[in-house]
């Protein structure tokens, strides 16, 4: 069973950075992706960033484009968000998602979803 853990969530001051680590059992290939999502209370999940992983092609939401960069250990089966620059408006759940995927911000095509881990960010 491909099931994503994820680590590295906890409580943050603004401008503060944080990495989370997201490691995946079994042999990828092909269309392979993991991204990562986020849910803050009372919002709809949404995309921040993900990475192929043939390739390395990586794309990120506009609201984390230079502060958040995505990476991938091949040898770990392990994908990283390191989130620098931090905002109270980052403050979420954070979920990573695995699967063959098309379209790599599309978070209904990933079938394999960590049970998330809480980022806080202090004002």
């Amino acid at each position: 069973q491909m099931q994503p853990v994820e680590s590295g969530g906890g409580l943050v001051q603004a401008g503060g950075s944080l990495r989370l680590s997201c490691a995946v059992s079994g042999r990828f290939f092909g269309s392979f992706a993991m991204g990562w999502f986020r849910q803050a209370p009372g919002k709809e999940r949404e995309f921040v960033a993900a990475t192929r992983w043939s390739g390395g092609s990586t794309y990120y939401a506009d609201s984390v484009k230079g502060r958040f960069t995505i990476s991938r250990d091949n040898a770990k089966n392990t994908a990283y968000l390191q989130m620098n620059s931090l905002k109270p408006e980052d403050t979420a759940v954070y979920y990573c998602a695995a699967g063959w995927v098309a379209t790599m911000t599309s978070g209904r095509e990933y079938e394999y979803w960590g049970q998330g881990t809480q980022v806080t960010v202090s004002s």
